[in-house]
């Protein structure tokens, strides 16, 4: 097939000139991985310094310790790990800024929300993005879950661009000439609609940070907590951007997903009581290639080494976790609030899905909401092209004796095995 993409240098990449230019370059930076460092230059760009409650400062501790223990990292990796928390904690004070100035904020409601929890990679990201094509829905595009709030001061520039947008559409430009195969796994472009985990991450919570880097620590952290104070700070946040398009005609009913939420489902439940939950499934083995695949692909920049064996490892386990806290708390979600979403139920109808869904949301299907889906699907068709993916020459690993693992998965849940 023409759009069919083989990685063959995974795990021994061969680097182009531009990438071995940006290695090179990183390994002359300094990288201060540091809570001090970190807060005191998100301090100096926002002008502000209210943090709200200190308890976030373990996590962030947490994970400059984690990563800074790396020594597998590259410059490359270490600065944008970094960055990424610079952002967070930029966001942070931003975020506190408008909850202490205007208290109102609190008193929006989300009201039945759609939301969307499957494993990574199991078509969860499309069907977030083709529901978020139906405008009576609001959605959370890359560019505003990275900067929620706007820098102090900041006007939009000469030709009506928010100047969060550009910042993200030049960081897809980069990651695009970087890491050129990764828009065909993972879309990053500033419109893509993303998950609202990143919307946790000026709270420095959720799994999130565990695709960023090899971070087995911050993992046994989070899982040990009760998540709900996570998911009402983002929630909180969700209220804020509401709040934000008061004076606008944007739709109020939010459209939302991450996968996270299958090991949460109680937690999300408890945050969101009148949301609708559609939960993907997609056979795992399929889900655990992909994702490695991904992170390994990354990893020629951030890592020295590409860990192949790790990351297999890692996920597989990963991927066991979420399952089974979905096995065994499916049944909490109310029948009239819950839907299953196979993955090849989805693939052959995707619209059709679309409208099972919204009638478990109370959501009529007008014809104009499906000509906005026909349109997006029409527009979305092999955009980037498909990669094919070996789970056993690249990682050592044989499907189908990993897909013994989810035996109880496929027990449980309308699932189809792939083959090889």
């Amino acid at each position: 097939m023409p759009n069919e993409i083989h990685i063959d240098d995974l795990a021994e990449p061969v680097y182009t000139e531009m990438q071995r230019a940006a290695l090179d370059y990183g390994e002359t930076l300094s990288v201060d991985l540091s809570p001090e460092s970190i807060m005191a230059e998100a301090e100096q760009k926002t002008g502000l310094s209210d943090w709200g409650p200190m308890d976030f400062l373990g996590r962030l501790e947490l994970l400059c310790d984690e990563w800074n223990s790396d020594t597998g990292l590259t410059g490359i990796g270490r600065l944008s790990l970094r960055n990424k928390l610079l952002q967070h904690a930029s966001s942070r004070l931003l975020i506190q800024q408008q909850f202490s100035q205007h208290p109102e904020i609190h008193h929006i409601q989300i009201e039945k929300p759609i939301i969307v929890a499957g494993l990574p990679r199991s078509g969860t990201t499309h069907l977030l993005n083709l529901m978020a094509a139906d405008s009576r829905l609001r959605a959370l595009p890359l560019w505003e879950s990275y900067e929620p709030v706007p820098m102090p001061g900041e006007a939009l520039l000469d030709d009506g661009t928010d100047p969060r947008y550009q910042r993200c559409a030049e960081s897809w430009e980069m990651m695009q000439a970087m890491v050129p195969y990764m828009a065909a796994m993972h879309p990053m472009n500033p419109e893509h609609i993303h998950e609202e985990l990143e919307l946790m991450g000026p709270n420095f919570g959720s799994y999130n940070y565990e695709w960023l880097c090899h971070s087995p620590r911050w993992r046994d952290h989070y899982l040990s907590e009760d998540q709900t104070y996570q998911y009402e700070y983002m929630r909180d946040v969700l209220k804020l951007l509401t709040w934000q398009q008061r004076d606008t005609d944007r739709p109020t009913r939010w459209v939302l997903k991450c996968p996270q939420h299958l090991e949460q489902l109680p937690v999300l439940l408890k945050v969101f009581p009148d949301a609708t939950v559609a939960i993907t499934h997609r056979d795992p083995v399929s889900v655990i290639q992909s994702s490695v695949t991904m992170l390994g692909y990354g990893q020629r920049i951030n890592r020295k080494q590409v860990i192949t064996e790790p990351l297999i490892s890692y996920w597989s386990d990963r991927i066991v976790r979420l399952l089974q806290a979905c096995t065994n708390d499916r049944h909490t979600l109310p029948a009239e609030q819950s839907i299953d979403v196979p993955f090849d139920e989805m693939i052959r109808d995707d619209v059709g899905m679309v409208e099972k869904i919204y009638h478990q949301a109370g959501l009529e299907m007008t014809a104009q909401a499906r000509g906005e889906l026909k349109q997006f699907v029409d527009e979305h068709k092999g955009a980037y092209g498909r990669v094919v993916y070996d789970l056993k020459g690249q990682f050592g690993v044989d499907p189908d004796q990993l897909r013994e693992r989810f035996n109880f998965y496929y027990d449980a849940f309308p699932v189809k095995r792939t083959t090889g």
